[in-house]
């Protein structure tokens, strides 16, 4: 059963790209990350006026720290909750995207493609430097994005 944990990102840690927050979760090693599977949530306290139809995805400063902490933090793609939509947001803070009221998030193709191949591959090879078999677990994350990934999308060995 993985561990859960939300993390408090505030207005001022976003506008200073302050990656604090993730500290604690940059220290630890590779299977004790991995208990959080699934089980990480990121709250951005982003103010916005009522009147502000955004989505977090839109706000510039946002996406910047999402970009940085994804940069500093490639793995957590893989520790994000999918059932909530903290995976899917995540991945909208990296790619490009459309939002609709009526039909939510839509990803470009290419882009999401591009994406989730670089985050497959490098998540592959970290699991196995660590001694960690991911690819079953990288297959679900994938699936909760719509892609499917295939036995041959692997490098053999």
């Amino acid at each position: 059963m993985s561990q859960s944990l939300v993390i408090n990102v505030s207005a001022e840690q976003i506008r200073r790209l302050d990656m604090g927050p993730l500290q604690e979760l940059r220290q630890r090693p590779a299977t004790a990350l991995l208990e959080l599977e699934d089980g990480l949530a990121l709250q951005l306290d982003w103010p916005r006026a009522d009147d502000d139809p955004r989505e977090l995805s839109e706000v510039p400063e946002c996406r910047l720290w999402s970009l940085r902490a994804d940069a500093l933090c490639p793995w957590l793609a893989l520790l994000l909750q999918r059932s909530d939509g903290q995976l899917s947001r995540h991945v909208a803070m990296q790619v490009l995207h459309e939002f609709s009221r009526t039909e939510g998030l839509r990803f470009d193709p290419d882009d999401l493609s591009l994406w989730i191949s670089h985050r497959l591959f490098w998540l592959d090879d970290w699991g196995n430097q660590h001694g960690l078999a991911l690819r079953g677990r990288l297959g679900q994350m994938a699936a909760v994005l719509g892609f499917n990934v295939e036995a041959g999308f692997w490098p053999q060995a």
